[in-house]
């Protein structure tokens, strides 16, 4: 079985490399899952300064690959309840690079990123409102946070695609590439931090995160109750048919 992520460590840089280009980068659960393990890993491995997530082939990820109706764990979670938490925890500068699609989970994700940096084909989406389900890592703190509450509330209500310049005028990106020259402009940030004292750099990501703890988990828990109530609901059903049979949704 293909590997999930490929990862490849350069002084103190690692680049982590979502490895399903066939499905635009789709994960299912045994991706999120790794992908959590792998930001834990970076997380206590002093050789590791800075990280980088980036997607193989011309997209970084579609989020949930819809294919993959794991549930819950014994312990209550799904798959990507365990990225959220190494996202949160994360606490070394993390940068990331989409381009292509950046939708749901490939999307929220960019939330939790120190530094975002875009291709000129990124095409980004918040798809939850019209597959029936709740928003999820806690994007419904960290977007308003980040683009304003209205700003917020449009993305996510009509879960409409933005470009790479309207990516980066909304504050949720710092600048745009082409997409031949994103990952390696990525890097040169990259390489630059991961000149600066390590116990620096992770002070100042603590000072700059501590304030937001708080919100992002109270967002964690109210969108895991929301999503509890609304999969397998009438709503996200008839979505995810509609999404199948490739016609509009007919709410009720």
């Amino acid at each position: 079985m293909k590997e999930p992520l490929l990862e490849e460590i350069n002084e103190g840089v690692l680049v982590i490399t979502f490895n399903n280009p066939e499905k635009k980068n789709a994960f299912n659960s045994v991706a999120w899952v790794a992908l959590a393990e792998a930001l834990n890993a970076a997380r206590t491995n002093d050789a590791v300064k800075v990280v980088i997530l980036t997607g193989a082939g011309k997209d970084f990820s579609a989020g949930q690959d819809l294919s993959d109706t794991t549930g819950k764990d014994d312990a209550g979670l799904r798959p990507f309840n365990y990225l959220e938490k190494a996202l949160l925890e994360f606490d070394k500068p993390l940068l990331m690079c989409p381009k292509g699609i950046s939708v749901g989970g490939g999307a929220t994700m960019l939330f939790h990123a120190d530094i975002v940096y875009v291709g000129e084909s990124l095409r980004f989406k918040l798809p939850f409102a019209s597959l029936g389900i709740a928003a999820e890592c806690g994007s419904t703190y960290l977007l308003p946070a980040n683009v304003g509450a209205q700003r917020a509330a449009d993305l996510l209500f009509s879960a409409e695609f933005l470009n790479a310049n309207q990516v980066v005028e909304a504050g949720i990106a710092a600048k745009k590439f082409n997409d031949d020259e994103l990952l390696a402009k990525t890097l040169e940030k990259a390489s630059a931090i991961a000149k600066q004292a390590p116990n620096t750099l992770r002070e100042i990501k603590r000072c700059l995160k501590l304030s937001q703890r708080q919100g992002i988990e109270t967002a964690y828990r109210a969108e895991r109750e929301a999503m509890d109530r609304l999969v397998g609901g009438p709503e996200n059903i008839e979505a995810f048919t509609a999404f199948f049979e490739k016609r509009e949704p007919k709410w009720s």
